[in-house]
């Protein structure tokens, strides 16, 4: 689109009145072709690889490098066009008025787009910098919030504790279980990335308070494949997902019930995956779209994982299953 508005701009701004519309439109095209070439040269390779990595002499080689190619190409490509397209008899030809005319306009116009570009990546990563920021602010005061005078909450479940007869050991097995959670969520959790084998702790404890209330109808398995190395990941991200599988379960009594997760990681690819039957007609599991929880999931995915994740939702009658891959991990 941008290259099209700006074909039909140079054609009625840089007319000129001695030449026929067709031979303008010639010559502008030829123009178009030889700065899009050093744009596209300059944008996709010289920048990004050399400019951008402060190896400036190279780039400031192969920028005017690219310039003094295209302004020697256009000499050939003038004189075809001038003795084939417009058929002017006994052409004369200046091929040092050629160059230089090629080079400074070529030159120019590729800085100009070049440096609009710039400038517009800057503002959009500006942008998203600043969403960012401002996203973080508002999840670390809902954190702050979060922490209404955790003290008191640790005294009270130590309290409750010794409260309950020492021979319900589950019981007290368990308020062990959620007051290890709680110290997770309110003191390790404030940290971008933390270590895939602390959320994972986490995540068995939070499996085995749910196995501890759910029906027995209803079978859970928690499988993890080898994991080699210090594997940092986004704390609390996968949590979503399995606490959604724990919501939307089914309890039909004529088929089996089952919350399935599994995960693996290999050569820098960490797969994690859930699936929950459930029922046809009672639990429907939220689509993307009205699931708060997936919602907020997938936006914490493209805000922390930008061009690294991939997430594949199989939404069947009976079954519900999510399928993440986190990549360069």
């Amino acid at each position: 689109m941008f290259w099209a508005l700006a074909y039909f701009f140079w054609i009625f701004i840089f007319r000129n009145g001695a030449l026929v519309l067709t031979h303008t439109i010639t010559i502008q095209f030829c123009y178009l072709a030889f700065i899009s070439a050093n744009y596209y040269f300059n944008a996709l390779y010289t920048i990004p690889r050399l400019l951008n990595k402060k190896r400036y002499v190279k780039f400031g080689i192969l920028f005017i490098g690219g310039i003094v190619l295209t302004a020697l190409i256009r000499i050939p490509v003038s004189i075809l066009v001038v003795t084939y397209i417009f058929k002017v008899p006994t052409p004369h030809f200046d091929l040092l008025t050629i160059f230089v005319d090629s080079f400074i306009n070529i030159l120019f116009w590729v800085l100009c787009i070049l440096a609009a570009k710039m400038v517009i990546e800057k503002t959009r990563s500006q942008i998203y910098i600043e969403q960012i920021e401002k996203e973080k602010a508002t999840n670390e005061l809902n954190f702050l919030r979060a922490q209404f005078n955790p003290h008191f909450l640790f005294n009270s479940i130590n309290s409750i504790y010794g409260h309950i007869d020492k021979s319900n050991k589950d019981a007290r097995g368990m308020l062990l279980v959620f007051s290890e959670m709680l110290r997770y969520q309110l003191y390790e959790c404030n940290v971008e990335q933390i270590e895939l084998n602390r959320e994972l702790n986490y995540i068995r404890n939070y499996i085995a308070m749910q196995k501890s209330r759910i029906d027995e109808r209803i079978a859970v398995s928690f499988n993890i494949g080898e994991i080699n190395g210090n594997i940092q990941v986004a704390p609390l991200l996968l949590i979503t997902f399995i606490e959604n599988a724990f919501k939307y379960v089914g309890f039909n009594e004529c088929t089996a019930n089952r919350i399935d997760i599994n995960l693996n990681y290999s050569s820098g690819r960490l797969i994690f995956s859930i699936a929950n039957t459930r029922d046809a007609f009672i639990n429907q599991a939220p689509t993307v779209a009205s699931g708060l929880g997936i919602a907020n999931a997938q936006r914490r995915l493209e805000l922390l994982y930008p061009g690294k994740h991939e997430l594949l939702i199989v939404d069947k009658e009976d079954t519900y299953e999510i399928i993440l891959t986190l990549f360069d991990l």
